[in-house]
């Protein structure tokens, strides 16, 4: 008789990859989640539906977040952890105030087009809870202020002319914000068959004459 592999819940099972089979699980709700929420809208939803498309139980998921506001959250992170990281990243470099914050922007529009960027824009508008509206205010201020610096560290370098930056931080993530409302995926009429990254390149190249100095 052949040896069978072990079952979830085995105590055979390597505790590290438990972990990355608990890991694995989490990303497939998150995504099948932040898929639903745009397609059927958040309060249209329920965990039955999402559970039901994966071919799991609820139990399953309550095994994995605390509710459908916790997997909500979870997918606005999901989100705005990589635009979290593109901050890290360009402090690390030589270039100028514009040059980074074109690469942010760039990464901040290629999130917008992604399976998260429908929550990533309308998450505010979803009746949450005031703890759980906290932390998302609190996560999209970072994201503002981040740019507000570097658009203050480009005028400082002479590589942004000088403006409010508190406005063209509105302005500039105003406009990426706002592609969650038409594009819909790389063969939506509206976005012309491009892909993320063509598209967020495209877009920012209306930025980026306009942050030229004069």
């Amino acid at each position: 008789m052949p040896f069978a592999p072990p079952v979830q819940g085995s105590p055979w099972l390597d505790p590290q990859d438990r972990s990355r089979l608990r890991a694995r699980k989490r990303e497939a709700v998150i995504l099948a989640a932040a898929r639903a929420f745009r397609d059927r809208g958040y309060h249209h939803t329920s965990l039955d539906e999402i559970a039901a498309g994966l071919g799991i139980t609820k139990p399953t998921i309550y095994a994995l977040f605390d509710g459908k506001e916790d997997l909500l959250f979870e997918c606005f992170l999901a989100g705005v952890e990589p635009l979290r990281a593109a901050f890290r990243e360009v402090e690390t470099r030589g270039a100028s105030g514009r040059e980074r914050l074109l690469s942010v922007a760039h990464r901040y529009a290629v999130a917008i087009t992604g399976e998260f960027g429908w929550v990533m824009v309308r998450v505010e508008g979803e009746d949450l809870s005031p703890a759980m509206s906290a932390r998302i205010k609190s996560l999209k201020s970072e994201i503002d202020q981040g740019l507000r610096s570097l658009i203050r560290k480009g005028i400082a370098d002479g590589s942004i002319a000088p403006c409010d930056p508190k406005m063209t931080a509105f302005a500039l993530a105003g406009a990426l914000n706002w592609i969650a409302f038409w594009h819909r995926s790389e063969s939506s009429p509206a976005a012309g068959a491009l892909d993320p990254k063509t598209l967020a390149a495209r877009l920012l190249q209306v930025f980026e004459s306009g942050l030229e100095p004069r």
